[in-house]
């Protein structure tokens, strides 16, 4: 039996904009289930001929369903009372965007729907992702996406660390660690978050991943190879605002 209820999402399924960028999920779904989660260095690199704008997009769109079905799934263990704030292991990440005026700390439920509402927005906005397939994207794409994989990241972090039991209960972890696997190649191929942003997870990743890790943080990998300066772009959104005037914090935890 499949305990992940594809109706029980925290946001509402986004679907593809573009019947391309349909295919290209497609792709990548059908990649992944031929291949097997020992083969995820072939899943996440960018297709021949592919355009990274539009496979960074598509990818986006599919992670952004699979997080909101993750956490759709535990968000009864993960309240206010439960989770007063977000955090995961010695971190608490505060949150911000353009109705804060500085980083402001809030539950873990609280964080997440507005993580999520962001990226939806972000998603929604069609100077930032285009409707039509091969349409001009914002000179600052990359930089928003590294900023989206950042917080995703966050999720995974906290779901690790707070509700990791309820997910073995659930007979979901099998589940989780693919998913999240899968977010980690696809994150350190296009080199979208900094390396410090990892901490919470990093002995979970070294594990999963093993010689691989060493061979993505080593080589240029698909975003060097479409000249596409992801690691430049991770590196900005971690230390300056994102686009918008947003801003957000790791905070470690006094002893």
């Amino acid at each position: 039996m499949n305990i992940f209820n594809r109706n029980k999402t925290l946001k509402p399924t986004k679907a593809q904009k573009d019947g391309k960028r349909k295919e290209l999920s497609q792709f990548a779904q059908h990649t992944l289930a031929t291949l097997g989660s020992g083969s995820m260095l072939q899943a996440v690199k960018l297709p021949r001929g592919e355009d990274v704008n539009e496979w960074l997009a598509v990818n986006t769109t599919d992670f952004f369903n699979e997080i909101s079905m993750l956490y759709g799934t535990i968000s009864e263990y993960c309240s206010n009372a439960s989770c007063p704030v977000m955090s995961a292991g010695e971190c608490r990440y505060l949150w911000a965007d353009k109705k804060t005026t500085k980083p402001v700390e809030c539950s873990a439920p609280e964080y997440v729907d507005n993580l999520m509402s962001w990226v939806e927005s972000q998603l929604n906005d069609e100077t930032v992702f285009p409707i039509k397939f091969d349409s001009s994207y914002p000179k600052k794409f990359k930089e928003i996406c590294s900023t989206i994989y950042k917080r995703f990241f966050r999720v995974y972090a906290h779901i690790y660390h707070a509700h990791f039991k309820q997910i073995q209960t659930l007979g979901a972890d099998a589940h989780l660690n693919t998913c999240f696997k899968h977010f980690m190649y696809f994150v350190l191929e296009f080199k979208l978050v900094d390396s410090k942003e990892l901490t919470p997870l990093q002995e979970l990743i070294d594990s999963m991943m093993g010689q691989d890790k060493q061979k993505l943080m080593s080589q240029g990998g698909s975003a060097a190879a479409a000249g596409a300066g992801a690691g430049a772009s991770a590196a900005a959104a971690a230390s300056s605002p994102v686009a918008g005037g947003e801003d957000d914090a790791c905070v470690v935890k006094n002893n």
